[in-house]
């Protein structure tokens, strides 16, 4: 998590609010989609290799489900707050709603550290948390995946364990995220940072700028930002400077390549978590700079792939003159405060709610395709993805156009204009 001294579910109810008050919310509904609909905190013991007993906490938080069960990933991470969690079922919220597939929000998390944790410590987390939970989610109400420092193995495990609890039956849509022939979907492991891609490559083709003659900092080597990076290069862009966490000195460091970094020679080099190895990036010819270097940068475009909170306005000022666009890949990367900033400047926002919703547009085939027990080559399931994520963009680009307005706040109102009038007519308020 960043330590900014910002409060993510604060920031989301901000955003949320601003809307709110611009399209002409009623108080009432207000008041019912500012705050999550179901909360969960368990405490899950588990067993460690040296054979005492260590209790973690965690959560699985439900913000809203009046379009469809609630979906959402689960997050590892050692500074997990339920507050953190909070403001990401929010988010999912209106990010399947942007993308116009019919689920709601959802998250979860568990305060550990994997890094630190042995694979079998890791196997019996993952059951402990369902064992906790299992009444309380399914392919009907609330549909889990991997999210930061989880992964398909996780997911399987899960899904395994709640199989077990209700009766040995098979419910495959449970959960998604899964390995490929487990009822995981082709095209999974690369959509939200594809996602990410089909959204840019949209809004360069309106602004009329060649994607070949643009450069982009990208903050984050995880999935997100790895799958980004590839497709932005492939599409003849310029990714002149990589950061991501070092897992070994916990610190960030910022690789940078004024000629052009090489993604897959970058990936070659990193770890399982996305930590890319010092001394042989300067091998190969990169600088290794300060983590917050990447903020820096001479380009055109500003990728954010990782943790919450990370463009502030006591950052803003780093920020070259150069940057046209900030590309959120990552959840809630850029605090309000900043918005005002970022709107002065004229730098055009890609939010993150509609940006990087291909992972959960991805996670909604897998779903589709584990219920019909029918699944769909790659080339279907990335075509399928482009199609909606095209769609989504263009949605929140023509509102954003229309009604002057940036394009964040475009999005927020297609979204919450969406699930409001879901509600209304389940009649959960008048």
């Amino acid at each position: 998590m960043a330590n900014t001294g910002y409060n993510p579910f604060e920031n989301a109810q901000a955003q949320f609010d601003g809307v709110a008050e611009t399209i002409g919310l009623d108080q009432g509904m207000r008041d019912f989609l500012r705050q999550p609909m179901k909360e969960y905190h368990v405490s899950i013991p588990v067993k460690m290799d040296d054979g005492t007993t260590k209790t973690f906490k965690g959560f699985r938080i439900r913000h809203n489900d009046a379009r469809g069960p609630g979906k959402g990933g689960i997050r590892f991470h050692p500074e997990e707050t339920a507050d953190t969690v909070r403001a990401l079922s929010m988010w999912m919220t209106w990010k399947c709603a942007v993308a116009d597939i019919p689920l709601g929000g959802g998250k979860g998390g568990i305060i550990c550290d994997p890094r630190e944790m042995s694979l079998g410590e890791q196997e019996r987390l993952c059951r402990g948390y369902i064992r906790a939970l299992y009444p309380n989610i399914g392919p009907f109400s609330d549909v889990p995946a991997p999210d930061v420092m989880t992964n398909n193995q996780h997911m399987l495990w899960m899904l395994d364990e709640y199989e077990t609890l209700v009766g040995n039956a098979r419910f495959p849509g449970m959960i998604t995220g899964k390995p490929v022939g487990m009822g995981g979907s082709l095209g999974r492991t690369e959509a939200t940072g594809y996602g990410v891609m089909y959204t840019l490559k949209e809004l360069l083709r309106v602004m009329k700028i060649p994607v070949g003659d643009t450069t982009a900092s990208f903050q984050g080597f995880g999935n997100v930002a790895e799958y980004a990076a590839r497709m932005y290069t492939d599409l003849g862009g310029k990714v002149i400077a990589v950061s991501c966490w070092d897992n070994t000195d916990k610190t960030a460091y910022t690789f940078r390549n004024v000629n052009g970094c090489n993604i897959p020679e970058l990936v070659s080099i990193k770890d399982k978590f996305g930590s890319i190895d010092k001394e042989k990036a300067k091998g190969l010819g990169y600088e290794v700079l300060p983590g917050d270097e990447w903020l820096k940068q001479d380009v055109d475009i500003l990728a954010p792939c990782a943790l919450e909170n990370q463009i502030t306005p006591a950052v803003f000022g780093n920020i070259s003159q150069k940057v046209k666009i900030i590309c959120e890949g990552a959840n809630g990367p850029t605090t309000p405060d900043c918005d005002p900033l970022i709107k002065e400047r004229g730098i055009v926002v890609l939010p993150d709610f509609l940006c990087n919703a291909g992972g959960v547009t991805c996670s909604y085939f897998e779903q589709v395709q584990c219920n019909i027990n029918y699944f769909w080559d790659k080339s279907e399931v990335l075509e399928k993805l482009e199609r909606k994520m095209t769609e989504a963009f263009q949605g929140v680009y023509n509102l954003a156009q229309e009604k002057n307005v940036y394009m964040r706040d475009a999005a927020y109102m297609i979204a919450i204009e969406r699930v409001a009038h879901a509600v209304k007519l389940r009649g959960w308020v008048s």
